[in-house]
């Protein structure tokens, strides 16, 4: 079955990576520096998919993909949430990378990774970045790509007794939702945004127990860590529901072993 990358030079690139010159790394940021290359930073987007597309994608098998995570990303404390919820932490390696000097090793697997798949790449050494151990190339460093096809691996689809994290009916609910969180429930957001948002959000809680209704999705998963980043402490010290809400979700093997600070 054909397996091929796609290397888009003109999208963005992912918010666990330095997209400008800036004198001190974002958190969770995995570079190797300034690229030596002339392609910009934000170019290097590598975007396949597992099982989809007309070729197939890159095709499900268990223990043939590895994660790079990064600490102190929120995108990749998202994954390792996910992996847990849907039974993956045995079937897919995850390797966490920290500061420089204390995952060389990782690093340098993951420079080779990048090298496998773009000729000559002399670019960011993003995470979270999804391997396929088999060939040795990235399949993907797109987030949402890569929570989405998490679920085409055996053992996900809806069997197994694990959550169905992107049911059909709520993706564009659950898009909505992420793009809210960015907006409005980060750190650096407004004040009066973030209040709005929050008082939103405890509102919904009222009637179910999950953001979007009876069932734990995706959204989910992405509000939770929204919260954590934010602090479970004054941040959230009006808004019962959403302390309620994170506490029972941190009291889950898949939220509180994901292995990683928001």
């Amino acid at each position: 079955m054909p397996e091929t990358a796609s290397l888009g030079p003109s999208a963005a690139a992912s918010p666990c990576s330095s997209t400008s010159p800036s004198p001190s790394p974002v958190p969770g940021t995995v570079v190797a520096g300034p690229p030596r290359g002339t392609a910009p930073l934000r170019g290097h987007r590598i975007r396949s998919r597992i099982g989809v597309g007309p070729a197939g994608g890159f095709y499900p098998a268990p223990h043939r993909y590895q994660l790079y995570l990064s600490e102190d990303c929120p995108r990749s404390l998202r994954i390792s949430i996910t992996l847990g919820l849907l039974g993956l932490r045995d079937s897919v390696t995850t390797t966490l990378l920290t500061a420089p000097s204390g995952t060389p090793d990782a690093r340098a697997a993951l420079r080779a990774a990048y090298e496998a798949t773009w000729h000559h790449y002399d670019g960011p050494l993003t995470a979270p970045a999804l391997c396929d151990r088999w060939s040795g190339r990235i399949v993907s460093n797109h987030t949402p790509d890569i929570l989405r096809d998490l679920g085409e691996l055996p053992g996900c689809r809806g069997d197994g007794g694990h959550p169905r994290l992107h049911p059909p009916a709520l993706a564009a609910d659950i898009d909505a939702l992420r793009v809210l969180l960015h907006r409005n429930l980060t750190p650096a957001a407004a004040p009066a945004a973030r209040s709005a948002a929050l008082a939103s959000l405890d509102r919904r809680l009222a009637a179910h127990a999950y953001v979007l209704g009876d069932e734990l999705t995706a959204a989910d998963v992405d509000l939770w860590v929204a919260l954590v980043r934010l602090g479970t402490g004054d941040a959230l010290s009006p808004y019962g529901r959403l302390r309620e809400y994170v506490a029972g979700l941190g009291a889950r093997p898949a939220f509180r072993d994901a292995g990683l600070r928001g």
